[in-house]
């Protein structure tokens, strides 16, 4: 079974659509700033991947992440020729932080935070009449795994259509906690570089409307072949090379596909060296004797770690690839890890190439695994 890709929508620091983040990416320019929200005095690390959407430098407001997320979503309903009303669509949220940075500036500003909005079904049910509405707090893979909860609902005859979403803003917490357990603090995320010394904190909230195959009004983006998950729970924060290579089988065999049908590869991408040294190992493995191998990009790079929408964020990247028939660069990636020899890694401009069916990566702490497939349509 197959689940077409029929709406999207994407809002991150280097555009407020797809189609000018994929630009972006493709023109590989510089994209970190240096902090603006918090205090840098108070942080080793002195750089973000933020939206600049704030009233002024140095401040801040409430419910950010909510109004991407209402954002999205209304424009990849519209995307997929559907009107509205969602009072019959389930919606599924992914992400890490929640409405996190909210309960900061309320404990630390006195913002006017009324607790019922904290959730994201409160917004989405007063914008849309959305009355299935589930949120999922699972780390860097939260996005997937509520790609693949979407395609076990329609098959399972739940929902013939399901809009699935992804939201995060930065907060002081999660980067104040980064910057503390990080053993280096790295200027930029740079990943699969040798210089690479750890994540920096991106923003920014994605949507996608998933149908059952053929029922659609307009044309498909892409089809879902199939999604694999798992947690195996080996580390608090060191993904698990054996986890990650069941999750990719998993995909694999849910999709129906074999390591040498896969044409890109969208890696997590983490910039932190545990991630860089186990991705690389672990996909050197799956694609040894593959042929020549997929070609791989990791925009994080670019957009920062954008949490909980990180993965499908990457996915609707990999649409575009497709469609455009160009891999952007991993910026900055001028000395790769050793690991990563053979890799089709992407370095200094866009590759060309015939991409039918993609990977993407996302990883979490706690070992939670999520891996999609997704095949172009033309």
């Amino acid at each position: 079974m197959t689940w077409d890709i029929t709406g999207m929508a994407a809002v991150a620091n280097i555009g407020a659509s797809p189609r000018k983040i994929f630009t972006a990416l493709c023109a590989g320019q510089e994209s970190r700033t240096p902090l603006r929200v918090f205090d840098p005095d108070m942080y080793r690390a002195a750089y973000a991947y933020e939206i600049d959407d704030r009233p002024e430098i140095g401040g801040d407001i409430p419910r950010r992440a909510t109004r991407w997320l209402t954002t999205v979503v209304r424009q990849a309903v519209a995307d997929a020729g559907l009107d509205e009303d969602l009072s019959q669509i389930p919606v599924l949220v992914g992400t890490t932080m929640r409405e996190q940075r909210s309960l900061e500036l309320w404990w630390r500003e006195n913002a006017d935070v009324v607790l019922e909005d904290l959730h994201f079904g409160t917004t989405l049910k007063k914008a849309f009449g959305a009355s299935t509405t589930y949120t999922f707090a699972n780390a860097c893979s939260a996005t997937l795994y509520a790609l693949g909860m979407a395609t076990d609902m329609i098959e399972l005859g739940m929902a013939d259509t399901v809009v699935v979403a992804g939201t995060d803003a930065a907060t002081e917490s999660g980067f104040g906690t980064l910057d503390r357990v990080q053993n280096d603090i790295p200027d930029a995320l740079r990943p699969f570089d040798t210089t690479h010394k750890g994540m920096l904190m991106g923003e920014g909230a994605v949507a996608v409307v998933v149908q059952r195959a053929g029922t659609g009004n307009g044309p498909v983006h892409a089809r879902v072949l199939g999604v694999g998950m798992n947690c195996d729970a080996r580390h608090a924060t060191a993904p698990d090379p054996d986890g990650i290579t069941r999750a990719i089988q998993d995909a694999y065999h849910r999709a129906g596909v074999r390591a040498e049908d896969i044409d890109l590869v969208m890696l997590h991408g983490s910039g932190t060296p545990r991630n860089d040294v186990t991705e690389s190992s672990v996909l050197s493995r799956i694609f040894h004797g593959a042929g020549p191998g997929p070609l791989m990009t990791a925009i994080k790079a670019m957009t920062g770690h954008t949490l909980g929408g990180s993965g499908l964020l990457s996915l609707v990247m990999a649409v575009l690839a497709m469609k455009e028939r160009r891999v952007p660069p991993v910026l900055g990636l001028t000395d790769p890890i050793p690991e990563a020899t053979g890799l089709g890694l992407v370095q200094g401009a866009p590759a060309a190439g015939d991409l039918t069916v993609a990977q993407i990566d996302a990883f979490g702490f706690g070992g939670i695994n999520a891996v999609a497939i997704v095949e172009a349509t033309r």
